[in-house]
């Protein structure tokens, strides 16, 4: 059984452990890219305090998290997105690498879709990378809409949004 919360201080060092596997992961099928590092404690204590921390468990063990906030990041380009009063952004987006495929990250996002609308928000914005090692077509099943991409900081991205 899944069950979804906040992140606290003392998810900390789980989160960045099961988010280094997620990169070190991506980085065994594609190669070295922007998703090749490790995620720092203080990282992932900095996002608890400055974002909504979303947590997927199973048992104790934290399976995935996304991160939800009213601030626009760096690489999103708003004028590519529909009209919005309250949007919020998903960023760094994870599920342990034992557990994808398995329903975990559909269930994260229609988790973030009950969060926004409770928030109140009207859409969520994210950017995903323009490649093999993008979740693109992860979005877009589900539900999401591509509204464009573009180059940021020699990156490739692809833009998509919910509309609440």
């Amino acid at each position: 059984m899944i069950r979804f919360g906040t992140a606290t201080e003392r998810d900390v060092p789980a989160l960045a452990r099961m988010r280094t596997l997620v990169a070190d992961e991506l980085t065994r099928l594609h190669g070295t890219g922007h998703w090749s590092h490790e995620i720092t404690e203080a990282r992932v204590l900095r996002a608890i305090k400055t974002t909504r921390v979303v947590v997927a468990r199973s048992g104790r063990a934290i399976v995935g998290t996304l991160h939800l906030a009213t601030k626009k990041p760096w690489a999103i380009d708003k004028s590519y997105f529909s009209p919005s009063k309250r949007p919020l952004y998903l960023t760094d987006m994870a599920v342990d690498p034992k557990r994808q495929r398995t329903g975990i990250g559909r269930r994260l996002i229609d988790e973030a879709a009950r969060i926004a609308r409770a928030w109140p928000a009207d859409a969520i914005r994210l950017d995903a990378y323009d490649g093999p090692a993008g979740a693109g077509r992860f979005y877009e099943r589900c539900g999401l809409r591509e509204v464009g991409r573009a180059v940021y900081r020699d990156v490739p991205l692809v833009y998509f949004e919910l509309l609440l």
